[in-house]
């Protein structure tokens, strides 16, 4: 049995972050950071079932063209990816009631609809990069046991050689969607890119403002950064825990990210919505 403290239910039965009951949830999961945008894409079903906002967690569970989604917001950063996937998993693969875990595993499949900045020429403004690998510089899956079996080791050893790695205390891990969900979701009109997710906005993503980098060639280094032939392609802050997390738990996940800036160039569009907005009705459709 699982104990109170480690699996917090409320009393009217919901999960703790999210308030969620586990008939609230649907196997179809899209994720986004915007608690605002849980609206944007809801307003496409044909029919909800229900509202829940706790926090900067908002869920809308309705119908899409006879498939069941829910669409939930995880705000920003992998920490909050890590209260969101685990309360997910809980409320499909644990018994509220027993506190036992199930008998019979329920697979939820998961895709993040997110911004990014672009770090290729071939990555510009607009573009639409699923992130087949994502790395992480945020260290939450660490803390879990058996991650050698879902992380990409070669890769990894790749990248702390390739980019002369200097932050301490810290080591980028790598991880890849799931193979199937990306098959389904991309087609011609989506790169298939390797994601970094970053654990800031600013230095570890190599803006420099007040404070000096640890590394300032870092983004140069990364973007010369070539791994069989393949480069990264974008910046963003929660591909990593999602498709770390997931994988572990024996979910499907994968993230989608419209570029919105140019980390190259250093050009940035705030005018995004339309893009972000076709990209969602692209995701309804094939998920």
């Amino acid at each position: 049995m699982i104990s109170p403290s480690e699996l917090i239910i409320n009393k009217d039965g919901s999960v703790f972050h999210l308030h969620l009951r586990p008939e609230q949830l649907a196997d179809r999961v899209i994720l986004v950071g915007d608690p605002a945008r849980v609206s944007v894409v809801a307003n496409r079903f044909e029919a909800k079932e229900c509202e829940v906002s706790s926090r900067e967690f908002h869920t809308i569970t309705g119908r899409y063209q006879g498939k069941r989604i829910t669409v939930v917001s995880h705000g920003i950063g992998s920490d909050n990816i890590d209260i969101v996937l685990n309360e997910l998993d809980a409320l499909a693969n644990i018994d509220f009631k027993t506190r036992e875990i199930k008998p019979d595993f329920r697979q939820l499949t998961f895709v993040r609809i997110g911004t990014s900045g672009g770090l290729q020429p071939y990555t510009p403004i607009g573009t639409y990069v699923a992130a087949e690998r994502s790395i992480g510089f945020d260290g939450v899956l660490y803390f879990y046991a058996d991650t050698e079996r879902i992380r990409d080791l070669q890769m990894e050893q790749a990248l702390l050689r390739q980019l002369d790695w200097k932050v301490e205390g810290l080591r980028p891990y790598v991880v890849k969607a799931d193979p199937s969900l990306i098959e389904q979701i991309t087609h011609g009109d989506m790169v298939r890119g390797m994601t970094i997710a970053a654990n800031g906005f600013y230095g570890p993503q190599g803006r420099l403002l007040r404070l000096p980098l640890a590394d300032a060639q870092l983004n140069q280094k990364i973007q010369a950064f070539d791994f069989e032939g393949h480069h990264i392609t974008n910046y963003e802050m929660e591909s990593s825990a999602l498709a770390g997390l997931s994988a572990l738990m024996g979910h499907r996940a994968m993230t989608i990210c419209c570029i919105i800036a140019g980390r190259v160039d250093k050009h940035m569009n705030t005018d995004y919505a339309s893009a972000l907005e076709n990209l969602i009705d692209t995701v309804l459709d094939r998920i």
